[in-house]
This record gives structure tokens, sequence and C-alpha cells, in this order.
């Protein structure tokens, strides 16, 4: 059986929560932590380290320094996008300076895209159980 993610980096994903990002702080502290529907932060999925992950939702948030416009990261990115999603997740990028500059709009982005994910999810379901 396939395991769900690499046990390894647990100790490196714990490490991570301690010493988030100002703006991955930001975000949990003043948003995703009270968010009515559950988040995890720094989730392991697969080889992977994910910043925000929402299992009912099946949504990954990632928050992309600058570091991550530059080519070789561009395509890093892309490829461990691709695996993710392969597990049938939604990955959702959304650079630093946003969180920064536009806080408000950010959640509001965020609560749209949880929403219309619960209702996909939920419409699946559905459709499973009539066939």
């Amino acid at each position: 059986m396939e395991r769900k993610h690499n046990i390894g980096l647990t100790g490196n994903a714990r490490t991570l929560r301690k010493n988030m990002t100002k703006e991955e702080r930001h975000l949990w502290y003043d948003f995703l932590k009270s968010y009515p529907i559950r988040f995890l932060r720094q989730k392991v999925i697969d080889n992977y380290i994910v910043d925000f992950y929402c299992h009912s939702a099946r949504i990954i948030i990632e928050l992309d320094g600058s570091g991550h416009y530059e080519e070789k990261e561009l395509l890093r990115d892309k490829i461990r996008t691709e695996r993710i999603e392969k597990r049938n997740l939604t990955v959702v990028r959304i650079p630093n300076n946003e969180v920064s500059r536009n806080f408000e709009g950010v959640c509001q982005y965020i609560d749209n895209i949880v929403k219309e994910a619960l209702w996909r999810v939920q419409t699946k379901s559905l459709e499973e159980r009539d066939i």
C-alpha cells in the first residue's frame, strides 16, 4: 500500500510550524486558525510539506515568496503541484506580497475557494450515491 506521506518529513514539518514566515503567521493566526472549516498548517503530503491543508475541501494553500518566481522554482512548483493534484487535491498559490498588501482580499478569496470546493465535494458525493 502506498503511503500518503513521507513520515521522515514529520520532524521538518514540526520545525516549520514553529518557524513560520511572517505571512504564514499572519494568515494562520488572523484567519485560518479560527476559520469554521478546519485547516492544518505545515502538513506532510506525499514527499512535500504544504503550507496549509483543508481535508474536507481537498485544498492546499501555498504562500509563495519572491524565490518561487525564478525559472528553476517555477518548474519545481509545477512538478510539485502536478504530483499533489494526482491525489485529487487542489493547490492554490498566493503570493506573499498579497497577504501583506491585501489581507482582506486574500481571506475572501480563500473563503470563496473553500465554499466552492465543499460544494463540489458534496455534489460528487451525492452523484456517487445515485449510481
